[in-house]
């Protein structure tokens, strides 16, 4: 398959087109705002395959009716800075900028805040609720099962979702955010990278003969995507899985649709810590500062980075000169 070329498209337009698109759905004012926005920021960072790219399957999952537009989640149990929430089966990114709002909320008065949320949908970017805590000035931990679609290690077939965590920390000099799949190549990275005609920089799963490829198409055949650190991040989505699920006493991997399109019911769960619940912020930012400057020691600028550093630069040079979305996808989406 040939590599696409990804066209440039200003932010507005692309938000004007999603608002369009939203607003014949059903979904009006505030949350056709933030919903529309929500997946053009998440491509305007650069993150494209979660962003505006994810835009047309979400449109046919409201349209199926796996995800309906007028339900919000909403509180069913409290204790303390503890609670649990029904997401209703609503639009998953609005409902996980709603917890994570909680989150924060709780976490301004208990020095932390956990909001386990049960019967949502696929939130899109995870990076944007880390991103949204550290802009409040907290730490920001969050993860979301996801429906079958990791072999555990040493199996071939799906039992494992990959199961994406994100942890964020705030820092002045651009935040701290670590979002990732437990494969080593999320699905949407996957389909990225096979619709740009690029081989992976690493092995990123096997192939249908059961050896490790940088194949993206071949991975997506197989359905054998690898699990971070082999054994360990294997382990590490099994752990995910069991807390999210048993904390917002909803589904576990093995009863969510295994189908892209049917994916739904999943759970999720938000952290959120104070640092000044610990100490001085000031402290923080510093011993913050520390570990970053040791973390980059002498490498040359741009060779060494750490998680999310780019974002900020990425995000200038795409709201000056448009931001990058593959044409079939654009016209997919003008279509809707």
């Amino acid at each position: 398959m040939p590599p696409t070329e990804m066209i440039r498209i200003p932010a507005p337009d692309l938000t004007a087109t999603l608002l369009r698109v939203l607003g014949e759905l059903g979904m009006e004012g505030e949350s056709a705002d933030l919903c529309a926005r929500l997946f053009v920021e998440a491509s305007v960072d650069g993150v494209y395959s979660h962003g505006v790219h994810r835009f047309p399957r979400f449109v046919k999952t409201v349209r199926a009716g796996v995800v309906d537009v007028h339900a919000r989640a909403e509180p069913v149990e409290r204790h303390g800075p503890v609670e649990r929430w029904d997401g209703r089966l609503g639009p998953g990114n609005l409902n996980a900028h709603r917890c994570m709002e909680r989150a924060i909320s709780l976490a301004r008065e208990h020095g932390m805040g956990c909001v386990a949320l049960a019967e949502t949908n696929h939130w899109m970017r995870g990076g944007s609720y880390g991103r949204q805590a550290a802009d409040a000035g907290m730490i920001g931990i969050c993860w979301t099962n996801t429906m079958p679609n990791l072999p555990p290690w040493g199996a071939t077939q799906p039992r494992l979702g990959n199961n994406p965590l994100v942890i964020a920390v705030p820092h002045p000099g651009g935040h701290v955010v670590l979002d990732m799949a437990m494969s080593q190549f999320s699905y949407g990275g996957l389909e990225s990278a096979r619709r740009r005609g690029e081989m992976l920089p690493v092995p990123g799963g096997f192939d249908s003969k059961g050896e490790l490829t940088r194949d993206p198409g071949a991975i997506e055949e197989s359905a054998r995507p690898l699990p971070i650190g082999y054994w360990k991040g294997s382990g590490l989505a099994l752990m995910l899985d069991l807390v999210a699920a048993v904390l917002a006493q909803g589904r576990g991997t093995h009863a969510i649709p295994a189908d892209p399109y049917a994916e739904s019911g999943i759970s999720q769960l938000f952290l959120t810590i104070d640092p000044r619940a610990a100490g001085d912020a000031a402290r923080a930012e510093e011993i913050t500062s520390q570990i970053l400057e040791h973390f980059l020691g002498d490498s040359t600028p741009g060779e060494v980075r750490w998680p999310g550093q780019r974002t900020a630069e990425i995000r200038r040079r795409n709201l000056a000169e448009g931001v990058p979305v593959d044409p079939a996808i654009w016209e997919e989406i003008r279509g809707l």
